[in-house]
């Protein structure tokens, strides 16, 4: 390969140590997009221009307690979803690895149904519209793959395939080889592509149409990974499948596809929700008083 190759930028892996205590990049990347989407949670449940007067809808009140029930289901999900599906084996002959996530090892996919059978869960404790609650939790959610997948470029992880492109880099692990920088790529279709579309979609009325930003965010997400998928190199455990084309990330990702395609087919064929008057004499809603 005769084009030129990128030094990979080194980074200590460590981003903060504290006396014996090691804060690791990964680790920031999770706090950080549970926190920053939580506060942007909560600055579009306020917005009264983004939804319909009257229209039922979670609360600020309702994000702040329900960052708990989130993060155990990403983390809880992430980490069952990589034990049963990228490496079992490994996990029957070391049972005592399963709980060790410190050691690396999360899957996207169960992360994403483990949170979103917390939100559910929480939601219907709470009486709060399940739908409109995922479509606001789903315009947050790239904030955290985005930081996500530049921590499994620090670290670095989750490198791509063998290439000759201008901005290919070695990776220090890898065989040496020039590889794509795949994980920048899922960063800014999984990221920051994802995160413009969506967050132009709720300040167009998107919100007016429960499940209809839920939708694309389940939809989108599973074209990113997979157009993704053919630059990242496929964990080694795995390799390619389905006759030596596919990999794990794109057959995970196909059920999301028609999962979010189906919901907005359904957020359209329903109508949207239209300027209710309150009651006269009704007390206002307390995110709003």
């Amino acid at each position: 390969m005769s084009a030129p190759i990128l030094p990979f930028p080194v980074f200590d892996p460590v981003a903060l140590r504290l006396g014996p205590l090691e804060v690791r990049w990964y680790a920031l990347a999770y706090i950080g997009g549970l926190l920053i989407g939580w506060w942007y949670a909560t600055r579009l449940v306020g917005a009264e221009r983004l939804w319909a007067k009257g229209q039922k809808r979670p609360s600020v009140q309702h994000f702040d307690d329900v960052i708990v029930y989130a993060t155990l289901g990403v983390v809880l999900g992430g980490r069952l979803a990589y034990v049963l599906f990228y490496d079992p084996m490994r996990f029957l002959r070391e049972p005592w690895e399963i709980p060790a996530i410190w050691h690396g090892g999360m899957s996207f996919h169960g992360g994403f149904l483990g949170a979103m059978a917390a939100l559910i869960y929480y939601a219907r404790r709470q009486g709060v519209p399940v739908l409109s609650m995922l479509d606001v939790a789903a315009v947050v959610t790239p904030v955290g793959l985005f930081l996500g997948r530049i921590a499994n470029f620090i670290k670095p992880e989750l490198w791509g395939r063998p290439t000759d492109v201008p901005w290919a880099m070695v990776f220090p692990g890898s065989d040496g080889l020039p590889r794509h920088p795949s994980q920048l790529y899922e960063a800014a279709l999984e990221g920051l592509v994802l995160f413009v579309m969506l967050g132009l979609v709720a300040r167009a009325g998107g919100f007016r149409r429960p499940g209809l930003i839920g939708g694309l965010f389940v939809a989108g997400y599973a074209v990113a990974r997979i157009v993704s998928e053919f630059f990242r190199e496929p964990d080694p455990q795995l390799g390619f499948i389905a006759g030596g084309f596919a990999t794990m990330g794109m057959l995970l990702s196909l059920p999301m596809l028609a999962v979010g395609i189906w919901a907005i087919s359904r957020a359209y064929r329903l109508p949207a929700e239209q300027d209710v008057e309150p009651t006269p004499g009704a007390l206002p809603r307390p995110e709003m008083a």
